[in-house]
């Protein structure tokens, strides 16, 4: 099956699920939560991914004060910030963000600045110059606001960049900011962006002479 090919200017890359396997210190932490809650860990790790962590609290806990989302919030980040056991790149990571160094492209991610420097280094990967982290925004995915201000950092309009999403929360915030989206890994596969991949390795980058980017996207 030959590869299929998609155009843009721009990229905007989550980091959780998409560039970085967080998910053996996601799920450690969540479960602890939930069961302070009372609540059951599964439900709860089904709604986790891709939001910050007070718009989880307020989906899963939706009577309690927000304030108290907000503090729980933070105590949770701090917690994920000082566990990185578990944490690798998905596979090809590494190679694809050396690939478009040189190119237009952001970290657009619901972790904070802190959580998502942790991350990227554990991980061994680079970080982007321009970063859209927890701090950046007043709402959270599924909300487009962090991928817009995304591609407004970077210069380009929102038709001209192309998403990098795992989860169904990031996929619907680059579908609102008008983005076509590759999905990666398992998550993604379900919820029809544009492209799918397992992992980065099944993408090849190349730089157009008029400076658009090029993704050869394999099947596997």
């Amino acid at each position: 099956m030959p590869a299929t090919v998609l155009t843009a200017r721009a990229l905007l890359l989550d980091m959780d699920g998409t560039l970085v396997n967080s998910d053996a210190v996601v799920e450690r932490c969540w479960r602890r939560w939930a069961l302070r809650q009372g609540l059951d860990p599964e439900a709860a790790l089904k709604v986790v991914h891709g939001r910050q962590g007070y718009a989880t609290m307020a989906v899963l806990l939706p009577d309690r004060p927000v304030e108290q989302n907000y503090a729980d919030n933070r105590v949770m980040l701090a917690e994920e910030t000082a566990d990185t056991d578990g944490v690798v790149p998905i596979g090809g990571a590494a190679a694809f963000m050396d690939a478009i160094a040189a190119l237009p492209h952001a970290l657009v991610t619901s972790a904070d600045r802190a959580l998502s420097q942790a991350r990227m280094t554990a991980a061994g990967l680079r970080m982007p110059d321009l970063r859209v982290t927890a701090e950046s925004v007043g709402a959270s995915k599924p909300d487009p606001e962090g991928f817009l201000k995304g591609a407004a950092g970077l210069g380009f309009d929102p038709a001209d960049c192309i998403v990098f999403e795992d989860s169904e929360a990031g996929i619907a915030a680059g579908r609102a900011a008008g983005m076509r989206v590759v999905g990666v890994g398992p998550r993604a596969a379900a919820l029809s962006p544009d492209a799918h991949v397992e992992d980065l390795t099944q993408i090849r980058v190349e730089a157009a002479a008029d400076g658009s980017v090029l993704l050869h996207i394999s099947a596997r």
